[in-house]
């Protein structure tokens, strides 16, 4: 977990420093470094490449397009620390939407939480530095579709190869990105397009490495380390970008985590 720690938090810094190219391109490039991992292993095994669930694959490969989007253009408006730290409400969006569709239900003991690291997002936006709200609503709308991704992709469950989820995702980012950057396309550098290659790169070795981190341990004791990626966000911010961090906007990312982090712990322990 730690190793795809590292990895999106060097893929968030890479889109940070490439905010002069358009959000369209930098999805594009996402997807193209991405896509050359998955057809080619798709391929190999001969899975399906279009799975058998084809509606739910192109929802979620559609608001996963949103929600990738709508990130990376919040880091045109915040720190990035705080833009990973407030896409980190999403498990609060996935409880709402997985009571709604799923009909499972949030104990009183979540809501708390789920309450304690909401007041830690009007902390970061009534006291935290420069904090735009052009930006925080995008990365609030990006936090919405996340949450409706991890619904929609327990409701696939393992009807679908893995595989075949991210390459539908990855698709249809390529097919957005490339449509949509035409008008905005900046021709890199040889550095740039280095950087820009990397994006999925990254991008493939953390969900890669995420996903083996969750099938070789406990829950409870992995998942707690995804948010080691605010941290190394913060201080990537702090130390690549000259980012300020005040006291408020740490309080308020630290309610966040523990809100979330708690409720990761509770429910593993099967407790609420």
């Amino acid at each position: 977990m730690i190793y795809s720690v590292i990895a999106f938090s060097l893929m968030n810094a890479v889109v940070k420093y490439l905010t002069s190219f358009n959000v369209y391109q930098i999805v594009f490039f996402r997807s193209v470094g991405t896509l050359a991992f998955t057809i080619p292993l798709i391929l190999k095994y001969k899975i399906p490449i279009l799975g058998t669930h084809k509606k739910l694959l192109f929802i979620r490969g559609l608001i996963g397009v949103i929600s990738l989007t709508c990130f990376f253009e919040s880091l045109n408006y915040l720190a990035v620390g705080t833009a990973v730290s407030l896409r980190y409400t999403s498990p609060i969006f996935a409880a709402i939407f997985s009571l709604i569709f799923l009909k499972e239900t949030i104990k009183p003991i979540q809501w708390l939480l789920f309450l304690l690291a909401f007041v830690g997002v009007l902390i970061i936006k009534g006291f935290g530095i420069d904090v735009n709200t052009i930006g925080l609503l995008l990365v609030i709308t990006s936090a919405i579709f996340l949450g409706l991704i991890f619904v929609v992709i327990r409701k696939i469950g393992d009807k679908e190869h893995p595989l075949v989820i991210i390459n539908y995702f990855m698709v249809m980012a390529f097919v957005f990105g490339g449509i949509m950057s035409i008008n905005y396309w900046k021709n890199p550098t040889i550095i740039e397009w280095l950087l820009l290659s990397s994006l999925g790169v990254f991008g493939y070795i953390g969900q890669l490495y995420m996903t083996k981190a969750f099938q070789l341990h406990e829950t409870n004791v992995i998942a707690p380390l995804k948010y080691l990626e605010v941290i190394f966000m913060i201080i990537i911010g702090a130390t690549w970008f000259g980012e300020i961090y005040n006291l408020w906007t740490l309080l308020g990312i630290f309610l966040i985590l523990l809100g979330l982090v708690y409720n990761i712990y509770l429910k593993s322990k099967k407790n609420i």
